[in-house]
């Protein structure tokens, strides 16, 4: 005889049991033809899985280091198949006792754009169509109207009479609205602050995209195109390694070049110094200075709760 109050079937749809296949088997009738479905829809082109191991790898946090090192070659391979670069990528973790910020200073940016060249050039951005990551504002002096910003100004010379500039770009929020909207746990946050895409883990359903509050994330509809001789090749796997068809990404404060000791490329290439990154857990840094003596002006949009690790200031 069954038992009268049989135990509840358990809820395979919670957010705690959701995972990448829980989610692809509970959008499709047969989990078998969705994984065909998407090695073969326009946006998963079969040459994007260069194998069924690729296709089934295990979640980022899951993985163990002798698996990771299999991924990591297996990622150079495929890179030196495509551009004839073998490259040197690397799975870099947080450091202990660090939480990075960025400090940008509006008195000194002249909104040269040289930060976002440089972005596109370090992070193996496409460049037809190019993608970039960082958008600069400008704005009136006196104006917070981010409606009226523009970000396709094209003078002669910068910076303009009556205006000033906000480079825009992801947040690395604590309370990450892009984390919450991903089903699958591809983007995270990790311990030093930057929210992070596993672009393998990524099924590119954008909802990351509509839910974040800062135009930050990108979205590949086309399949990138890197010169070969452009392509930088000491790469991060979370980091700046070339991203399919088909996926998010944004800026993750140059993984590759932060978590060895070096600044972002953004802020080395800035000519009026109006850039600042450091760990705000060193009180001697000089991003600790900054938020402690200077007139910090806002964190975008802290209204809603977000906390941005990108604060803006002016000088006193």
């Amino acid at each position: 005889m069954p038992p009268s109050n049989p135990a509840p079937a358990p809820d395979r749809t919670s957010d705690a049991a959701m995972t990448r296949r829980t989610f692809l088997r509970s959008t499709a009738a047969f989990s078998g033809l969705a994984a065909l479905a998407a090695s073969l829809s326009p946006l998963r082109e079969l040459s994007d899985y260069t194998s069924v191991e690729q296709f089934l790898q295990k979640y980022y946090k899951e993985m163990t280091p002798e698996e990771m090192a299999k991924v990591l070659k297996r990622i150079e391979r495929d890179v030196e198949r495509q551009y004839g670069i073998r490259p040197h990528v690397r799975d870099l973790r947080p450091m202990d006792g660090v939480e990075f910020v960025y400090c940008l200073n509006l008195t000194r940016c002249i909104g040269c754009r040289k930060c976002v060249h440089a972005c596109v050039a370090e992070n193996n951005h496409s460049r037809n169509p190019e993608i970039q990551y960082i958008r600069v504002l400008k704005l009136p002096h006196g104006s917070l109207d981010f409606e009226k910003a523009e970000h396709h100004y094209d003078p002669k010379q910068v910076p303009e009479k009556g205006f000033f500039y906000m480079p825009v770009q992801c947040q690395q929020c604590k309370h990450s609205p892009c984390m919450k909207a991903c089903p699958v746990n591809a983007t995270w946050t990790e311990t030093d602050g930057i929210t992070v895409i596993d672009y393998d883990w990524c099924i590119g359903c954008r909802y990351c995209e509509a839910a974040c509050p800062y135009f930050a994330r990108r979205f590949n509809f086309a399949k990138p195109e890197i010169p070969k001789e452009r392509l930088n090749p000491n790469m991060a796997y979370l980091g700046n390694r070339p991203r399919k068809q088909g996926v998010m990404e944004k800026c993750h404060f140059c993984i590759q070049r932060t978590r060895v000791g070096r600044y972002p490329a953004c802020l080395e290439v800035c000519p009026v110094g109006a850039r600042k990154f450091g760990n705000i857990l060193d009180p001697e840094s000089e991003v600790s200075y900054i938020l402690r003596e200077k007139r910090v002006f806002i964190q975008l949009k802290e209204e809603l709760g977000t906390s941005p690790r990108f604060f803006y200031y002016f000088d006193k």
